[in-house]
């Protein structure tokens, strides 16, 4: 299966430029409206920006990742699959962690919302890259729209996570500042 691993990648190239630019994108959009955010008000807790804000930029870097990993020259989908496999099973674990964050943290209490944005629509992510890594060298057209899949999900649940951040920073006055 050396060669057969080009012809199969090579289809996905633009899906995967475009997705991994995208994250790219935003994850620069976010450190910069967070900057200029961070001069007009106090910061939140560093705890709670690692159980929120931190995840954000992981899950839109693990989408730019991810298209990396599809875009590079595999010489057989053996080497991919082992390598997209670490990575799915990387991102739970690191969900594992940002749960435990989450519950930790005491600025902010998750609602049902953040629960679904921050920990499980991520992990479904990652568990579907796994799932389909396993399954990339004897199925390899369904397990591509699946990896396909997971990696858009990490960055629409970035795209979200990174919205979410931003009004919340706009809209919630923390005790203490002005109009408060």
């Amino acid at each position: 299966m050396t060669h057969v691993a080009m012809p199969l990648l090579s289809a996905w190239q633009n899906f995967y430029v475009m997705v991994g630019s995208a994250a790219a994108a935003v994850i620069a959009i976010q450190f910069v409206v967070i900057t200029l955010i961070a001069n007009l008000r106090r910061p939140a807790p560093a705890e709670t920006i690692s159980a929120f804000a931190t995840p954000t930029v992981v899950q839109l870097g693990s989408a730019l990742l991810a298209a990396a990993i599809m875009n590079a020259p595999w010489s057989s989908l053996c080497a991919a699959a082992l390598v997209l496999g670490l990575f799915g099973l990387g991102g739970l674990a690191y969900e594992a962690t940002v749960i435990r964050r989450a519950r930790r943290q005491t600025y902010y209490k998750p609602e049902r919302a953040d629960w679904i944005w921050y920990a499980l629509l991520p992990g479904i992510a990652y568990a579907t890259i796994s799932v389909a890594a396993l399954f990339l060298w004897t199925y390899s057209c369904p397990a591509l729209f699946a990896v396909g899949a997971g990696v858009l999900a990490l960055l629409l649940v970035g795209i979200h996570n990174a919205w979410d951040t931003v009004i919340h920073i706009v809209v919630v006055r923390l005790p203490g500042e002005a109009g408060e």
